[in-house]
């Protein structure tokens, strides 16, 4: 017991510590290369945050526990959307684009309801036990993950916003002409502190995951609920550190695009690719914890759709959600 203690201290250390590195690395690749902070965010930074859900879902399916990995899933896109948006806007008021309202938020929108229909496939009782999400269901996700993928860049690269690498190139030589400063060099850095930062968020959070989930196991806590809360929790650290890191530091839209990019991932490609490779059998989700899903998204759009901002009070109102949600699952236990 006193170990596994000293292993989630390690591990949310590593996972702080983690969190900053990522976040400046990140944000020094997009001012050096001239890309968006929102694509950063719902890219890079959250394909790296959304690892250690991949690896817990992909490993508890090929185990036969769907449970866990669809609870890992749903519950740290619960996570993602009240706590971790919560607690950045608590911070500091996250500021929106327009463009983020209209077509990001959406997007994580329009995939929660792709996982909620895929869910109800078949269903023909008021409980989802038994359902399963198949391989034509992940495949599905998966063709949506691409699209996701290819409207990103697409829209970046529309706007202006994402150059060629010709035009890299272009920039490169003509600055070496002109005498200035070559950014090129301070790439690899960058990179390298990424890496290490991935590094420390998956290596925290699996230290972390096992050592809560041991010690929820001791106490004869069910899979569905560990998956929810402990796994959800644990794999969720590396969006939330990242999140309030940025925030912190003035830079929402990389906490936003964190946050709804790492949501986008978790059922696009996560469940997507898990479904692929062993169709998933639903256990212990309800209905009440897919809904809570869906409405903590739409909270966010709502949010973000009135005045293009979360505000500090909207933070809280998502937080207080978030807490009525964990309190309704340990009433169930």
């Amino acid at each position: 017991m006193w170990m596994n203690a000293l292993y989630i201290i390690i591990g949310v250390a590593l996972v702080l510590w983690g969190a900053d590195r990522l976040t400046d690395a990140a944000s020094n690749l997009a001012r050096r290369m001239r890309i968006p902070e929102i694509i950063i965010g719902l890219t890079i930074v959250a394909a790296g945050t959304s690892a250690p859900e991949l690896f817990v879902s992909l490993m508890s399916a090929l185990k036969g526990t769907a449970d866990l990995a669809v609870g890992n899933v749903v519950g740290s896109n619960i996570f993602n959307s009240m706590l971790i948006v919560g607690c950045s806007a608590a911070v500091a008021p996250m500021v929106i684009s327009p463009s983020t309202v209209r077509k990001d938020i959406p997007f994580a929108v329009g995939a929660s309801v792709l996982l909620y229909l895929a869910c109800l496939d078949g269903m023909d009782s008021p409980h989802l036990w038994g359902n399963e999400i198949s391989r034509i269901d992940g495949l599905i996700l998966l063709a949506g993950f691409v699209a996701f993928m290819v409207y990103t860049f697409y829209e970046a690269r529309k706007s202006g916003q994402l150059k060629s690498s010709a035009e890299y190139e272009a920039e490169r030589i003509e600055q070496e002409n002109s005498g200035e400063e070559v950014l090129l060099p301070r790439f690899w850095p960058n990179v390298a502190w990424i890496l290490v930062g991935l590094g420390c968020l998956i290596f925290g959070s699996d230290l972390f995951v096992d050592a809560a989930a041991n010690i929820a196991t001791r106490f004869g806590v069910k899979q569905s609920v560990i998956g929810l809360t402990i796994v959800a929790g644990g794999t969720s650290l590396p969006e939330l550190a990242t999140s309030i890191v940025a925030a912190r530091k003035g830079q929402s839209s990389l906490a936003i695009g964190n946050a709804l990019g790492s949501n986008v991932f978790n059922i696009l490609l996560i469940i997507g690719l898990t479904a692929a490779i062993h169709p998933m059998h639903i256990v212990g989700i309800t209905i009440i914890d897919l809904t809570a899903m869906l409405v903590s998204i739409g909270l966010v759009w709502m949010f973000a759709y009135t005045k293009y901002r979360v505000s500090r009070r909207e933070g809280f109102v998502l937080i207080f959600g978030f807490l009525v949600y964990m309190a309704w699952l340990m009433y169930t236990l």
